[in-house]
């Protein structure tokens, strides 16, 4: 189980470094490309990607019950608010600066999960939580002069990639993980489509096509990598490697723009980090009782979750 977790532990973080890179590709572009247009060629290509992978496994074979389809149609309007925010967010802020922000959306998941699905929290996490977003004002730093309105659109990404994986949570295991995937990368792609004659063409050279391209080869292995990692190892062995995501686009971000993110910024960085692995900690330390409250009838069993004390959370 040990070197299952160091596999596990390095998938995830093969899958961020795919993400950071598509991330940053994106961001090359975006300073010659319209938006739209980047997003719509990346997504044409990973979206064929995709079709290929899941075509040969079987996925497109899949068909979704009444009740499979709520959960999949929420979960691509979630992706498509979070992709288009996100991509805005990338064009007009440094891309470490945006990463951050975006490391409290596992707070919010928390937050939603305990005030939408009655998920039982206490105090702990509660003021995890708390102390998590402070970090985030502490970056974007609302009402000051360095306050900027992209890391506003950063933090909207952050509300629509809590829907996107509170739908996942909901989504039956009969649905396949590469059917969801490719009904989330054709959907940007067309969304991203529809915008196209607001924004216009540019003309594309040969060398942009292809790293559009290569932007979408690496979203689609951080999509494959990511199932690995946690298919492979513990949950709680793996999840913390997910923040790696932001120490990629840091490097990038130096390396490729020259972008170095102020004190403040990493400072709340730090703080939004702790704070969501901590939460990611306690949590693995209550759902065992979580478990044993449920089966035995124990009054921490949830829907009656304990209110904040000794109890889970």
């Amino acid at each position: 189980m040990a070197n299952d977790n160091v596999r596990g532990a390095f998938f995830m973080a093969v899958a961020m470094a795919g993400f950071a890179c598509n991330d940053a590709i994106l961001k090359y572009a975006f300073e010659t490309m319209p938006i739209a247009q980047s997003v719509f060629l990346r997504g044409a290509f990973a979206t064929l990607l995709i079709a290929i992978v899941a075509l040969r496994s079987g996925a497109l074979a899949y068909r979704p019950s009444r009740t499979e389809r709520r959960p999949l149609v929420l979960r691509t309007i979630g992706e498509l608010g979070a992709t288009g925010t996100f991509m805005i967010a990338i064009a007009n802020l440094p891309i470490a600066a945006a990463t951050a922000v975006l490391q409290v959306a596992p707070l919010g998941v928390t937050l939603a999960a305990a005030l939408f699905l009655g998920e039982p929290v206490g105090w702990r996490r509660w003021t995890a939580i708390l102390v998590g977003f402070c970090g985030v004002l502490l970056m974007i730093r609302p009402g000051t002069e360095d306050f900027n309105v992209y890391a506003a659109v950063a933090l909207a990404t952050v509300a629509f990639v809590v829907l996107r994986d509170l739908s996942t949570r909901g989504m039956g295991p009969r649905v396949p993980t590469l059917f969801a995937s490719l009904l989330t990368a054709s959907s940007v792609t067309i969304g991203s489509a529809l915008l196209i004659p607001i924004e216009g063409w540019s003309p594309v050279s040969a060398p942009l096509l292809g790293l559009y391209a290569g932007a979408a080869a690496f979203v689609v292995v951080g999509y494959i990598f990511i199932v690995f990692a946690m298919r492979i190892g513990d949950v709680s062995a793996v999840s913390p490697f997910r923040y790696s995501v932001f120490l990629w686009a840091l490097i990038l971000g130096l390396v490729a723009f020259g972008e170095v993110p102020s004190t403040l910024t990493l400072a709340g960085a730090a703080i939004v980090v702790g704070a969501g692995l901590y939460t990611l900690w306690r949590e693995q330390r209550v759902a065992p009782r979580r478990l044993a409250a449920t089966a035995t009838g124990h009054p921490f069993a949830p829907p009656g979750a304990p209110k904040d004390g000794d109890g889970p959370g």
